[in-house]
């Protein structure tokens, strides 16, 4: 039995039903002793509650209503939230009987009296656990083996496995081809070459054998058809082909997704969910350099209007748009926005203004305008900075992870002007209080440029988007972005990466 954690988030969009039609799905579960169960459904990564039975009785359990279920594939859930087992809805199965008995599993005992493409599904999902089940008793086998008998041994039974399963699934598709199911299955099947011809060198050619996987990836994949991403293997191809067949740089991620995007009816199911995932995993990707993808997103769709139809609150479109705007200037290639800040030894005199006496936002204003002539005339900018390698590393003396990190960086910065690189760092203390500051430099040795935003001018959380500490920017000696948001033992190796780029 698969173990299942459901999840019972909210959709923002409508998903589940809008037919006129009734549904009516009886099943006669044999040893059952839950007083209720869930019909659930695949949606993308996640699985949706769609009805719940709680009035069971001898097994017998029905769902029923007076509107169509969306195509899809559907799963009967135990009342401990675990999958008994799955079968599949479509246009022509709304009403029909399922039988099992949990005294054996359930999917292995499971009939349809009344559908037979169920039935010859149901069959697909039995080969598929009896194969598993062999190999798992091949695996047993290979105990007391030596590694290499192992590998050899299971190397030869696996690959029988899998060339049964793959003709198999093979002939499942073209006998149901043309049915939501064999569409269903056509996700899983992998689109092989299977003459490989040989290359110059007289082995078989990889190059052709990847590109025909890559062009024929998508073969036969409907994108309009919004059952499809009701299935357990939608979300997983999806996931494969951005992972192994898309280039890892942005600019191909982007040329990806626009061109997934293309493919589906818009603001249909597919493409919202799409649209939805594609959204937050570029927001959030720890790929360093991807949210350049998120910014084209904004671009794309939600400032041209083509995701008003995605969330219920237009505050959403607006916070993503804004967030994509605040990203574009710190975008790796872009020049490092300039930031005019207050050197430590400043720290006095601007303190004797009384800044940090000022209890609101205009009153600080008022005292940096009486006192501007003079704070001008102690910035120090970002961009006066002349270096090779400008490290801008952003830190707060109280935050516990830039206690550990700030002596690494002391250290490797040591060591690069050790190795004679014209390298400067330039610290920003995010916080105010000069004193403590003070302090913290005197007692590490922070023998670099050590700056904060005395006057209160420098906006840092919009410029550079510092939500936490400590951030580590690498600038070029034109202030270009190198790296962003790196770990200090990081530092070295792209230093190299940029000092072989320029010598090509």
């Amino acid at each position: 039995m698969k173990k299942l954690f459901l999840s019972f988030i909210v959709v923002l969009f409508s998903s589940s039903i809008h037919a006129q039609e009734v549904h009516e799905i009886k099943i006669n579960l044999k040893n059952c002793n839950d007083t209720l169960v869930y019909l659930t459904f695949y949606q993308f990564d996640k699985n949706m509650i769609a009805d719940t039975c709680k009035n069971i009785k001898n097994g017998k359990i029905i769902f029923k209503g007076k509107k169509k279920l969306e195509k899809g594939v559907y799963s009967l859930v135990s009342q401990a939230k675990s999958i008994y087992f799955d079968f599949y809805i479509d246009d022509e199965n709304q009403t029909m009987t399922l039988n099992s008995d949990l005294s054996n599993n359930a999917s292995s005992d499971l009939s349809s009296p009344t559908s037979k493409r169920e039935n010859d599904f149901f069959e697909y999902v039995k080969y598929i656990n009896t194969q598993k089940k062999e190999f798992n008793d091949l695996k047993i086998k290979t105990k007391g083996m030596t590694k290499a008998d192992s590998t050899a041994f299971m190397t030869t039974k696996q690959k029988k496995l899998n060339d049964n399963i793959v003709a198999y699934e093979e002939n499942f598709y073209e006998q149901n081809k043309g049915s939501f199911i064999g569409e269903v299955l056509n996700l899983k099947i992998e689109k092989v070459l299977k003459e490989i011809p040989k290359a110059s060198n007289g082995r078989p050619d990889s190059v052709a054998v990847f590109n025909y996987y890559k062009n024929h990836y998508w073969d036969n994949v409907d994108f309009k058809n919004d059952g499809l991403i009701r299935s357990p293997f939608f979300a997983p191809k999806l996931k494969r082909y951005f992972e192994n067949l898309v280039t890892i740089h942005p600019d191909s991620a982007s040329v990806a997704v626009d061109r997934i995007m293309s493919k589906t009816a818009p603001n249909s199911i597919m493409y919202k969910l799409l649209l939805a995932h594609f959204t937050s995993t570029y927001e959030t990707s720890k790929l360093m350099g991807f949210d350049k993808v998120f910014v084209h997103i904004s671009d794309t769709y939600f400032k041209t209007g083509k995701a008003n139809e995605l969330y219920n609150d237009d505050n959403i479109v607006k916070n993503i748009i804004n967030r994509a705007d605040l990203l574009r200037p710190i975008l790796l290639g872009k020049i490092a926005p300039d930031i005019p800040m207050i050197p430590i030894e400043e720290g006095d005199k601007i303190a004797k203004m009384g800044f940090e006496s000022a209890k609101t936002s205009e009153e600080a204003t008022k005292i940096f305008y009486a006192n501007s002539a003079e704070i001008q005339k102690t910035f120090l900018r970002l961009h006066s900075v002349q270096a090779d390698f400008l490290i801008l590393v952003f830190w707060d003396v109280d935050c516990g992870h830039c206690q550990t990190e700030i002596p690494k960086l002391l250290e490797v910065y040591h060591d690069l002007l050790k190795e004679n690189k014209n390298v400067k760092v330039f610290g920003v203390y995010t916080q105010h209080d000069i004193e403590k500051y003070k302090k913290y430099v005197a007692d590490k040795k922070l023998d670099w440029i050590n700056v904060y935003d005395g006057a209160h001018y420098t906006d840092l959380k919009t410029k550079y988007d510092i939500y936490s500490t400590p951030v580590i920017y690498l600038l070029d000696r034109n202030k270009m972005i190198k790296a962003k948001r790196i770990g200090v033992e990081q530092i070295k190796d792209i230093i190299k990466v940029i000092e072989n780029e320029d010598k090509e």
